[in-house]
């Protein structure tokens, strides 16, 4: 008992939150001598009417029992300190200005330390404390095929890259996003192997034919494809033949969602997953999840009372995680799982972003952009964007296919592929393939490698680039390759022939640190400019996800935003040259909504006064300027509300 109780003692011991508040480990072991979770009657009710809706009466009440002992399972291993604190959550504070994610492999760096999870923990202890305080560690479980997305176990963490201890080690400096890939798993993980060998339990976790003809032609059609591969896969079974439903590829097998022990068993992961210390967790595809021959199995009402169940269950359990969906498809259907703002995903990928930025850095015209962010939609204060441009995966096409027009989508194509980029394809609905997503790195899509352009000025461009992200509402994430301007990796894509490994490049640590020591490298460049716009970012409450937004039309050139902080005592101006040109604006104080005559620009540290109810500003080629007035007069805001 001394032990035990020693163990515990040192394993709820607060660790650093980067909101400020402090959270604790959960204990290794469920401790049943506490009281037990209550579940409220409206939360019954309200858990048992998803299941109603997935399953129908009787199996919905059968399955509730089970759900419930799952939930008090995970409650157990939760210290009483951790039960109190997250009593005081503000949910509308749960991301503020302070939030930038870092998106990365667990192996992206190797260096010397005796794992690649420590490696990049040092990493960021080295080069971005103060500035990164959320880490998405992509896929870190053992794995087939797909870099780690198609899953051979989801409990456990792939040997090559650590141990769990090494997850809990991150835990203590930065929150932490993990993968939930739980729409398939790998053909090598043991559900499926147990399927191929005949153990009932598992006979009905997959979706499965005995011919592919059972698939209609019409029904075939039906299905959106985000891939050119086949729907179903054959495999030899010790019941003979059968065809698998793989929305992805060969490797990875689609669970089937009709049989309620698969979910079951999912929310028994992600609940593990909150155990070892995740605070969001980004559902994969998530779209793919249920599917329905005879629909377009995409978007289905199950898979959003799925979400929406996932939601009901962690507000229960474990109020302080979140919810992230990644789904690139079309923007409207995207902001679907944002739900009515408070019952589905508290974030959402804002996959229109990364071509519409990239699109207005190509054309130096900020209109497209401009326009679609004036019409972007906020659904409440608990949901956000996630405002990210680059990924371990490419720049999808998917979401602006309504926002842009086919020769502009053409021309982003086609001028990315000027600077050596691929195109992966998807089967369209007639059949054809047709774009789904540009394979590129940032710096690579924003500077072609051997065109004579100073290094300074390619740093200059590619900075200002990612600066959008920055100021439009939401929580900005980056991808590891953009801290340090990674170019296209070609000689990875011949070697493993797929094309998403341009921008996948494992990175050695030493040389990484050898040219963050030259201040003159790029790699040092990027960081250290990135960094200190990254740093001021994070020290203004203007930028709170929650703050209000205000595009403004100043010029084709510069992008605009007025961004308010939610207690309206800061506003910022922010502007984005986007352009090798020189530009000169005139502000009319007026469509400001203030007389102040004198602003201070956050960026360069400069001054600047208004003249005859004219703020006068000169940007440089691909400037930013980040303008406050001096004394914000409360009379001022007033006219924002």
């Amino acid at each position: 008992m001394q032990q035990t109780a020693l163990s515990r003692a040192i394993k709820s011991q607060p660790c650093h939150d980067p909101t400020g508040d402090s959270h604790y480990h959960h204990y290794q072991r469920p401790d049943y001598s506490r009281p037990l979770l209550v579940i409220s009657k409206a939360q019954r009710k309200r858990l048992l009417r998803r299941l109603r809706f997935l399953y129908g009466e009787d199996t919905a009440e059968s399955y509730l029992p089970e759900l419930e002992r799952i939930m008090m399972v995970y409650y157990a291993h939760k210290p009483p300190e951790m039960i109190r604190s997250e009593r005081e959550l503000s949910h509308a504070d749960r991301f503020t200005e302070k939030d930038i994610i870092l998106i990365t492999y667990g192996d992206l760096l190797r260096g010397s330390e005796p794992s690649p999870l420590a490696t990049l923990a040092r990493f960021c202890e080295t080069y971005l404390e103060g500035t990164i305080n959320t880490l998405h560690i992509l896929p870190f479980f053992p794995y087939s095929s797909d870099r780690g997305f198609s899953v051979i176990d989801f409990e456990t963490v792939d040997p090559h890259l650590g141990t769990w201890q090494d997850i809990e080690d991150l835990e203590d400096h930065y929150r932490l996003m993990f993968d939930g890939v739980i729409n398939h798993v790998s053909s090598k993980s043991r559900w499926f192997q147990e399927f191929l060998n005949g153990n009932p339990y598992y006979k009905n976790f997959f979706i499965v034919f005995n011919s592919p003809s059972e698939l209609t032609p019409e029904q075939r059609q039906l299905i959106f494809r985000p891939r050119t591969s086949d729907i179903l896969t054959p495999f030899q079974t010790i019941n003979g033949l059968k065809y698998v439903w793989t929305t992805f590829s060969p490797d990875q097998i689609d669970l089937n969602y009709k049989n309620p022990d698969v979910l079951m068993r999912v929310i028994e992961i992600l609940l593990m997953y909150v155990r070892h210390g995740a605070t969001l967790i980004r559902l994969d595809a998530v779209t793919f999840l249920w599917s329905e021959p005879g629909t377009r199995c995409i978007h289905l009402e199950q898979t959003h009372q799925i979400v929406r169940l996932f939601r009901d269950i962690l507000d229960i359990v474990a109020p302080r995680v979140a919810l992230i969906t990644e789904t690139n498809v079309p923007h409207k259907d995207n902001i679907s799982y944002f739900g009515n703002g408070h019952d589905e995903a508290q974030m959402v990928y804002n996959f229109a972003l990364p071509p519409l930025v990239l699109y207005t850095f190509y054309t130096e015209d900020t209109t497209a952009i401009s326009n679609w962010a004036k019409g972007l939609k906020y659904f409440s204060d608990t949901a956000t964007y996630f405002n990210f441009l680059d990924s371990h995966d490419g720049i999808g096409l998917m979401a602006v296919k309504d926002i842009l027009s086919k020769s502009e989508i053409d021309f982003l194509i086609a001028k990315a592929r000027s600077h050596g980029g691929l195109i992966s394809f998807k089967t369209g609905e007639d059949g054809a393939k047709e774009p789904y997503e540009i394979n590129i790195t940032w710096y690579s899509a924003l500077n072609q490698e051997d065109n004579g352009e100073d290094t300074a000025f390619q740093v200059r461009r590619f900075v200002a680039s990612r600066i959008i992200a920055l100021v439009l509402k939401g929580v900005p994430g980056i991808y590891l390759h953009s801290l340090i301007g990674t170019q296209n990796d070609i000689d990875s894509v011949l070697a493993t022939k797929s094309n998403r490994d341009i921008n996948r490049t494992v990175i050695d640590a030493v040389a990484i640190n050898e040219a963050l020591a030259n201040p003159l490298s790029k790699i040092s460049r990027i960081n250290r400019e990135l960094g200190r716009l990254i740093t001021i970012r994070t020290r203004q409450p203007a930028f709170h996800p929650n703050g209000e937004q205000r595009i403004l039309m100043l010029s084709p050139k510069v992008f605009s935003v007025i961004r308010i902080s939610p207690k309206r005592e800061q506003y910022i101006l922010t502007l984005v040259n986007v352009t090798r040109q020189t530009c000169h604006l005139d502000v009319q104080l007026s469509d400001l909504g203030t007389s102040e005559m004198f602003w201070y620009d956050l960026v360069g540290g400069m001054e600047w006064i208004a003249d005859d109810g004219t703020l006068s500003v000169t940007l440089e080629p691909y400037d930013i300027m980040w303008l406050t007035p001096l004394n914000t007069p409360k009379a001022a805001l007033s006219l924002w509300r």
